[in-house]
């Protein structure tokens, strides 16, 4: 059992996939669809992240499902056309690519999103079961909860165990990447998780 998989595609068509997937990614899809719809500078909204959960502060609830359809799709976009063009190696490349590009977009001067919906997005892409897996955590754990970080975390956290159990362990290393990237970009959440001050779904 390996926890990577084989390693089939040139380093340097790996740096160019990684490339192009990160443009991809850095996409601001939140922002854009905050444009469109005249909601303002997301930025200087809620918690100014760039995702689909502040979107949904404002209060604008299509602008916040275009926004999580794009940057999960972005994700997704960013694994089939690596995975159609060389192989698997370059689908999960491109699929932690585009991720890091969510979060640190060079659009943006590197201050992106959390990442959660390209996390998932991305998952959903290369394997079905293990995307879904971590969709149904993030929304039982939203569900009982009504904290949108909570389940981010949740999923994340439970990602490389769905990985193995339902018969991937080649994800399993990168899923466990992608967990301590969104744990880290959760870093401020989860102190006011801990304090009691963190805002809960669909609250201004």
């Amino acid at each position: 059992m390996t926890l990577f998989p084989d390693l089939v595609t040139s380093l340097s068509w790996l740096g160019v996939t990684a490339l192009l997937a990160y443009l991809l990614g850095a996409i601001p899809f939140g922002l854009m669809s905050a444009q469109v719809f005249n909601l303002g500078d997301l930025r200087t909204i809620g918690s100014g992240n760039i995702g689909a959960t502040n979107v949904l502060r404002t209060g604008h609830k299509i602008a916040a499902l275009l926004t999580l359809i794009l940057d999960s799709g972005k994700g997704a976009l960013a694994v089939l056309l690596a995975r159609v063009f060389y192989g698997e190696d370059a689908a999960q490349i491109a699929g932690l690519a585009a991720f890091i590009g969510h979060c640190y977009p060079v659009y943006l001067r590197f201050k992106g999103g959390k990442g959660v919906a390209t996390f998932l997005g991305t998952l959903l892409m290369l394997s079905f079961p293990v995307g879904l897996a971590a969709c149904t955590t993030w929304l039982l754990i939203a569900f009982v909860f009504r904290f949108s970080s909570l389940a981010a975390l949740g999923a994340a956290v439970f990602a490389p165990l769905w990985a193995l159990m339902l018969g991937v362990p080649h994800m399993v290393a990168l899923c466990g990447v992608l967990a301590a990237l969104v744990l880290w970009r959760h870093r401020a959440n989860i102190r006011r998780l801990i304090d009691g001050t963190e805002p809960k779904i669909g609250q201004s």
